[in-house]
């Protein structure tokens, strides 16, 4: 029996570049918050200073890094689930939509926890980032005008909207500002990535 080479379609190989590429990202970025806790356990937690600070000019650097930073490695793990459950689904999209939608959200997220936290407070976590992974996914459909982009915002509303909506409660020690604010960034990312998702939809089929 002869042997035979086959060579898929260009765009199905994009694709599976693209995934590939995305959840790379993905396992660096929560590996990332992973090495940052061990790291800051090492030192005493000292790395929680650099947080989001407040209305604090300084506290502005943690818009950068808080995600990566977290109170304790229960923090950490509570986050990583659902970040990697999340973030799966948009990496699928590939590396740059990940990076776009995680920047998008962390800077609104981050902004929107700085103006409105209480006053000499420090806010860590990657808790935003979830929130606007998971609103994210629940209406780029509508941005997209896609069927499958909608089915799947109406499967993660089933599993996550019960704790989104928990988590917009005040708690003590909780920041409902990060969970707010990233959810709102989320809704951002799939405003301002839609139109480009839609244009590379169109130049893909023409092709």
């Amino acid at each position: 029996m002869a042997s035979a080479y086959y060579r898929p379609p260009q765009r199905a190989v994009r694709a599976a570049d693209s995934g590939t590429s995305g959840l790379k990202v993905l396992g660096y970025l929560v590996g990332l918050m992973w090495v940052s806790e061990v790291v800051d356990t090492l030192l005493g937690n000292r790395l929680d200073l650099y947080g989001i600070q407040a209305r604090d000019s300084d506290g502005l650097l943690g818009i950068v890094t808080a995600p990566f930073l977290h109170a304790g490695f229960g923090h950490l793990m509570s986050n990583t689930v659902p970040l990697l459950m999340l973030g799966a689904i948009i990496a699928a999209a590939g590396a740059a939509r990940l990076l776009a939608v995680t920047a998008i959200v962390a800077v609104v997220s981050g902004l929107g926890t700085w103006l409105l936290s209480p006053p000499a407070t420090i806010t860590v976590g990657a808790s935003g980032l979830v929130f606007g992974y998971a609103t994210y996914l629940m209406v780029r459909g509508v941005f997209n005008r896609s069927l499958g982009q909608l089915l799947i915002g109406v499967l993660v509303t089933l599993v996550w909207g019960g704790a989104l909506l928990g988590g917009l409660l005040p708690q003590p020690g909780i920041s409902w500002q990060g969970h707010l604010f990233g959810a709102v960034g989320g809704i951002v990312a799939a405003w301002l990535l839609g139109g480009t998702q839609r244009r590379t939809t169109r130049t893909d089929i023409a092709v």
